[in-house]
Formats: structure tokens, C-alpha cells, sequence
């Protein structure tokens, strides 16, 4: 709703009303009836940033590209709610990865189409015919991106897609969806698309990016921290910890579509298919080191692995420290040894074996330590580590931003081209996975147990 009616049924435009003047708010408010007045709390222009209302323009696409917690659900919803009640011949296509994601996020989510409007004017859900239905006639209809021939057929005036660079793209479904959905959208006199996603490197989303010169398409691109006052303060203030000023920072938080580097050993896309949200549990633990070489230099990487039962190598977690004394990171180490109850440390120990084996043990005499000394390059050994990821014989438990910028800075042949003087973490990642996976095989060494 982007007004409410005065007394005579004309439309009053309230966007804005918190920065008019105290004597235009008391004289606007003072004619309201109590109905309308009730309405306030569901007026989405008394609430919205200007970054979530509809851009102007003859577009034909809005691509919404947002950080996590921008509120990009909400203004999909807010978006599909005013055309709804505008429009009694209105038909919508509700498109999300899975009919899972579509029910619980669009339809019945904290910021979906159930929740915001006012109860009396609320959709009602036909969960057997995946179809919601105004009070006025408008209709939506859920389908999933993973089923493209579903759309194949139907026609809609509008369509909201949501997260479109989950959508899964194996033999090109994601782009087939996409194609039937802009086939059919033919009703009324005016078609239009929202598509809400925080930005990934996906196929069909690079196209829609580029297709944005044509005129028909407008992008509007935020950031998580605009939404900051109706986020938990813990939440923002662990996002700037953890995130800022990472690769993955600027996409997920910022909103910013992070292209791939040409002939890269790992890509985003590789990643983000390896995440899953927790490992399962694990047959061994292994805790790969690469220790910096001072301690103003660069991190120690220190990167927690395991390998499960299915045969499948899990990152577990990141404990790398910034800055650190050899004291403090041989300690890092033993911690999360510990804490992982880990079955091997790895450590390399190019930059002086002695010296490694020595603080290492001063922390935990007990520490299961074999150290390596590497005869190749940084890059060099990640390739056999990079190819069991593209197998499908790795995931990350979790996201782990500074790690995954780490290595998608590997190229062939030695070059780094990626955040930071040297890929410590991602050196760490590749000999625990190298331990765990390749054994002595995975990269010519000498071992010192």
C-alpha cells in the first residue's frame, strides 16, 4: 500500500511522513479516520528506504542485488502485495529454487506475503493448488526454478523470482525457468519482473546483468549494513569482524556481484556447490599449518579439516591468526588441535623445521605432529586439492570468507592473484586435505615425524 484514503476515498500520499514538518504530520494525521489511522503500521512507504520501492522508468525487469539482511524478501512481498490489491485480474508467478523455499521465504516467511498486510486483507494460501488468492481476486502462483517445464504454459502479468543465483542451472535449468517464465508473461498491459537475490556467480544472473544495457532492465544494488536498525546489533557487529574487507564480504554483505578470475583454480560457483550448513560426523581430523615466516608478516594459517565415512573431506573451521608471535600461533594450533580432538597436525616447515617442531611442542608436548617440507609451490600443490573439490569430494561446513578469497586467488603455475602477500589459510587447507585425501601421493615431500 503506498497511501490510504482520505475522507472523499482520494488517495493521500503518506511516503515520507516521518520527515515532514510537525505541523504538516499533525495536520495530514488529523484527517484520518480510526480506520485509517490503524492502517499506518501496514503503510510500506512509511517504511521502506528509498533503495526498496520500484525504480521509475519503463523497466521490465527490477534485479534487486543485496546484501544478507537487506530486507530484499520484504520488498519482493511488499512489491507483489500492492499489484495484487491494485489489480483484481492480476496473476503472479511466485519462482524460488525449490516449492520448499517458495512456501516458507515468499509465502509464509517473517517478511513474506502472509505477513505484510493487514490480517483482514491477507492472501488466502490454497497449499494444494500452491496458489494465493486476494480477497479482490488477484492470484499468485508458487513454482520451482528446478522444475522449468512448469512454467512452460502458464500465463502471468507479474512474477517475483527470488534468490535466482541459488537456482540450480545443472543442464541449464536455472536459465530454462528464467526463459518459460519471460515466455508467458503476457497478461495485461503492463508485464514486469522483480527478481531479489544476493548476488553469486551464477549463469543466468551474469546474462540478466548484461542484458541491463538494453533499457528494459533496472538494478538496484544494497547493502546489508542499510538495514542495520532493524538488525541485531551482534549480528552487524559480526559481520564487520568477520567480513569486511574480504571477496566474499563484498558479494554477500555489500551486494556486489564478484566475477571469477580467468583460469583460477577454484571459482565461487565451485564453493558455493561444496557448502553445506554442518558436517556430518567425521572418521578423522586433521589440522593443516602453514606458519608465517615473522611476526609482522603474513597469517598463520591454520585450517581444521575431516574426512566422514561417505569418503568426503569437510573444512571445519578457520582458526588462523593475524600477527602473531610464534608463541601465540603454535598456541592457536594446540587449541584447536584440541578442541577437534584432531587425530594430525601438519605443519610445513620451509621456514625453519627446528624452530616449528620447537614452539609447536613448547604448546603441547603431546601434539600428533608431522611436519613437511614442501618441494613444489603454493599453487602447484593446491591443483590436485582444487580437483577433489570439482569432483565433489570436498565441502566447506560453514562459510569461511577470508580462506575462500584465499583460494580463489591460486592460479596455475605458481601465481597468487588474490587477497594479501601469500595464501596462508589456503596453503593450511591444502596440506590438511592433502593429509587427509592424497596421502603422500597428493605432493612430493620429505616428512618429518
Amino acid at each position: 500500500m503506498t497511501g490510504t484514503a482520505d475522507m472523499a476515498g482520494e488517495p493521500l500520499d503518506l511516503t515520507g511522513l516521518l520527515s515532514w514538518a510537525p505541523d504538516e504530520t499533525r495536520k495530514t494525521l488529523g484527517r484520518l479516520s480510526k480506520a485509517q489511522v490503524a492502517e499506518l503500521p501496514w503503510h510500506w512507504g512509511l517504511q521502506a528506504r528509498p533503495s526498496q520501492l520500484p525504480p521509475p522508468g519503463d523497466w521490465r525487469v527490477w534485479l534487486l542485488l543485496a546484501g544478507r539482511g537487506f530486507g530484499k524478501t520484504r520488498t519482493g512481498a511488499e512489491w507483489v502485495n500492492a499489484i495484487a490489491e491494485r489489480d483484481p485480474e492480476a496473476r503472479i508467478a511466485l519462482v524460488s529454487a525449490n516449492l520448499g523455499e517458495a512456501r516458507a521465504v515468499m509465502v509464509e516467511g517473517e517478511s513474506g506475503l502472509m505477513r505484510v498486510n493487514a490480517p483482514q486483507r491477507r492472501p488466502v494460501f490454497e497449499s494444494s493448488l500452491r496458489r494465493l488468492v486476494w480477497p479482490n481476486g488477484a492470484q499468485a502462483t508458487l513454482y520451482s526454478a528446478a522444475e522449468p517445464e512448469s512454467l512452460r504454459g502458464p500465463q502471468h502479468s507479474h512474477a517475483w523470482c527470488d534468490e535466482i543465483a541459488k537456482w540450480d542451472n545443472a543442464s541449464a535449468r536455472a536459465e530454462a525457468a528464467w526463459d518459460n517464465l519471460m515466455m508467458g508473461l503476457r497478461l495485461g498491459d503492463d508485464p514486469r519482473v522483480v527478481a531479489t537475490t544476493t548476488p553469486r556467480a551464477a549463469a543466468l544472473l551474469a546474462r540478466l546483468v548484461r542484458e541491463a544495457d538494453d533499457g528494459r532492465t533496472a538494478i538496484t544494488r544494497g547493502s546489508t549494513y542499510e538495514n542495520a536498525q532493524n538488525l541485531p546489533a551482534r549480528f552487524v557487529e559480526a559481520m564487520h569482524r568477520n567480513y569486511d574487507d574480504t571477496l566474499i564480504g563484498r558479494q554477500e554483505i555489500e551486494g556486489e556481484l564478484i566475477d571469477n578470475l580467468p583460469g583460477a583454480l577454484w571459482s565461487r560457483a565451485t564453493i558455493e556447490r561444496s557448502r553445506e550448513m554442518a558436517a556430518p560426523p567425521v572418521t578423522r581430523v586433521v589440522v593443516g599449518v602453514d606458519p608465517p615466516a615473522s611476526a609482522e608478516g603474513d597469517a598463520c594459517g591454520i585450517v581444521v579439516c575431516g574426512l566422514g565415512a561417505d569418503g568426503v573431506g569437510r573444512v571445519l573451521a578457520d582458526a588462523s591468526v593475524e600477527n602473531a608471535t610464534p608463541e601465540r600461533w603454535a598456541r592457536a594450533t594446540a587449541e584447536a588441535a584440541r578442541a577437534w580432538s584432531a587425530d594430525r597436525v601438519v605443519a610445513e616447515a620451509n621456514q625453519g623445521g627446528d624452530m616449528v617442531r620447537a614452539v609447536l611442542h613448547a604448546a603441547s608436548h603431546t601434539l600428533p605432529l608431522r611436519l613437511v617440507h614442501a618441494s613444489r609451490g603454493k599453487s602447484a600443490r593446491a591443483e590436485p586439492v582444487a580437483a577433489l573439490y570439482e569432483a565433489g569430494r570436498v565441502r566447506h561446513a560453514g562459510m569461511f570468507a577470508r580462506l575462500e578469497d584465499e583460494l580463489c586467488g591460486l592460479m596455475p603455475g605458481g601465481d597468487y592473484q588474490g587477497p594479501g602477500r601469500s595464501p596462508d589459510r589456503a596453503d593450511a587447507c591444502v596440506w590438511a586435505l592433502t593429509e587427509l585425501m592424497l596421502g603422500r601421493a597428493g605432493e612430493p615431500k620429505i616428512w618429518f615425524d
